[in-house]
């Protein structure tokens, strides 16, 4: 009985550091989405990239939607900046998510004349990297639009193409909250492993 009660206490010991460890680490990237969504958005930027999320059918999710609500919000107040809407069209869409930002943004009185299509991309990476290809060497500044969980990663993203940008946020759908931040958790980890692992 002694020599079970240690071998028992010798298992919990590991597996209490490692939820304890695993704790601390989704703290971590927990914080980081939190103080990422809560920074001061500068104003006047040259332009703003637009992240595509799901179209159904040729309506914008709602996730989409509040992206694109946040854009135009920001685009109202500074006339001279340029929007990227950025996302191909994927299974189940009958536009691409660029084309539905688009049309979205034009039923907000943006002008059409200042509005770029990238409508190829299929993932946060793609979309960073092909929308580059859209920004002119008199485009300094720029800021990114996302839902607010997504900031962190997705300005990490645009810094490994070399653009310096911070987050617009937009809201998270309050149905979608819990999936949305434990799969940001887990694209995060996958994120840090590909950067940082030597192999």
């Amino acid at each position: 009985m002694v020599l079970q009660r240690i071998k028992k206490r010798k298992w919990m010991i590991p597996i209490l550091l490692l939820v304890i460890g695993g704790l601390i680490y989704v703290g971590y990237l927990h914080v980081n989405i939190v103080n990422s969504a809560n920074q001061d958005i500068v104003r006047d930027a040259d332009y703003v990239i637009i992240l595509g999320a799901r179209v159904k059918g040729t309506t914008p999710s709602l996730s989409l939607q509040y992206r694109i609500d946040a854009a135009a919000e920001y685009l109202k107040e500074n006339e001279h900046t340029i929007a990227i809407a950025s996302g191909g069209q994927g299974t189940g869409e009958d536009i691409s998510e660029a084309e539905a930002i688009k049309t979205e943004l034009i039923k907000h009185g943006i002008s059409e004349a200042r509005i770029l299509l990238e409508n190829q991309s299929t993932s946060t990476n793609e979309n960073i990297q092909f929308s580059k290809r859209l920004i002119s060497d008199d485009m300094k500044t720029g800021l990114l639009v996302t839902n607010d969980y997504h900031v962190f990663r997705a300005t990490m993203i645009a810094n490994d193409y070399g653009l310096n940008l911070e987050g617009i946020p937009a809201k998270t759908p309050t149905i979608a909250i819990p999936k949305s931040y434990i799969r940001e958790y887990m694209a995060l980890t996958k994120y840090y492993l590909l950067k940082y692992t030597p192999f």
